[in-house]
């Protein structure tokens, strides 16, 4: 088998999270390398080591050759060290093991160490994230409930198997999880172990995504709003240390892993929510754009357009969450947000004053690189003092420069 080794492990710089993925013989095998290439385009350096079972169901070749580093598939022939599970261990600042198997969870469990994978494990002392796959009947048996409750207790972070049709044609508890919700765990811990917890002990509410007023049973008032831009600022302040409640309007996003999530649907939801979150917390940031109309009554049954035309709509006002979190806020920090198609910073300088919130992120939307829905935003921050322009950026930096600008308010 043709190897290149790297010397990555040494030169690799501390701010790239090392992630050691376990990979164990399963039908879900496979899935690990979806996993890999997620933390990869994270910014994680990763390298892998295999189960015999595992090589039977996907080649040692696809991860290094995906990795850029050799893959250790036993304890005696491992081209960058002779000691391959004490190298693999002292390089990782995360440990995931996907899929893990009855058989790995039980050696997890009990201290086994019979080949590279477990070896590699049991020399470990970081954090671990464990993503189990197996029939109903292997994860409900008592011995494997055992083996789960036994490393829950020492610590280790278990993503909970999805319920759905197994590789044996059943239905039942036992399919992996999502890969984004592997992917965004192991990140959590990556963020954990690597970045500075500047907002410990603090806790954030976050509203995001769009509101839909219902006109009818099928039929609402909306916006384009896409919810990205909120859901990598609650990830980024949880990375940071935060306990994060995520108050979200209707998206197609997966829920960040270790944040506290309350779906809604109207701005009178929304309202609602958010005035409970926010007695408890020391800061708010408020992504959502809320429908600023809804109807006065929404029909009860779907209209018919030839028989009960929509002529006209009546309309009211929704609450301003923005204004009432504002308006009692105290010592507490409230970021509100602006999208604005012109005269992006004097319409924030007046939203600012209007709302007496702390700042306000200007961004405009009337640009392709940072319009709803895009990947990218530009923004402006606007407090009473001053007006900060950013560049053109990725929505997980413009989140990181916030989470940086809110410590200094929390300050």
């Amino acid at each position: 088998m043709c190897r290149t080794k790297s010397a990555a492990a040494d030169q690799s710089p501390q701010s790239q999270p090392h992630v050691l993925l376990l990979v164990c013989g399963g039908i879900a095998a496979y899935k690990a390398i979806e996993c890999m290439r997620g933390l990869q385009r994270a910014g994680c350096d990763v390298r892998v080591a295999m189960t015999d079972d595992a090589c039977k169901f996907v080649g040692p070749t696809t991860f290094e050759a995906l990795s850029g580093h050799a893959v250790a598939t036993s304890l005696y022939d491992f081209d960058d060290s002779p000691i391959p599970h004490i190298y693999l261990s002292d390089w990782a600042d995360v440990v995931l093991v996907v899929p893990c198997t009855a058989n790995v969870l039980a050696k997890l469990a009990t201290g086994i160490a019979d080949d590279v994978v477990s070896a590699s494990a049991l020399a470990c002392d970081k954090d671990f994230v464990i993503a189990p796959a197996m029939n109903t009947k292997m994860w409900n048996n008592p011995a494997t409930q055992h083996n789960v409750h036994t490393l829950l207790q020492r610590g280790m972070h278990l993503i909970t198997p999805a319920t759905k049709m197994l590789a044996c044609g059943i239905t039942g508890t036992g399919a992996l999880a999502s890969v984004t919700n592997i992917v965004d765990t192991c990140l959590l811990w990556c963020a954990r172990r690597l970045q500075p917890q500047i907002l410990s002990s603090k806790k954030v509410l976050i509203t995001a995504g769009p509101t839909h007023e219902a006109i009818d049973p099928v039929r609402y008032i909306a916006n384009a709003s896409s919810g990205k831009m909120g859901y990598a600022l609650a990830r980024a302040v949880r990375d940071a240390g935060a306990e994060v409640t995520l108050v979200t309007g209707p998206t197609a996003l997966a829920a960040p892993c270790g944040v506290t999530t309350i779906d809604v649907t109207s701005a009178r939801e929304m309202y609602e929510r958010s005035l409970e979150a926010f007695t408890g917390v020391d800061a708010a940031i408020l992504t959502a754009a809320v429908a600023d109309w809804t109807p006065v009554e929404a029909c009860d049954h779907k209209l018919k357009k030839h028989a009960e035309p929509l002529s006209t709509l009546a309309l009211r006002e929704t609450d301003d969450i923005l204004r009432s979190l504002s308006a009692q806020k105290e010592q507490r920090i409230v970021i509100g947000f602006a999208a604005e198609t012109d005269d992006l910073v004097a319409h924030a300088q007046q939203k600012l004053a209007d709302k007496r919130c702390d700042m306000i992120v200007a961004n405009d939307v009337s640009r392709a690189d940072s319009c709803f829905g895009s990947n990218t935003n530009t923004v402006s921050f606007v407090t009473p003092s001053s007006v900060e322009q950013l560049p053109t950026l990725s929505k997980k930096e413009v989140a990181e420069h916030i989470v940086a600008k809110l410590a200094e308010l929390l300050r």
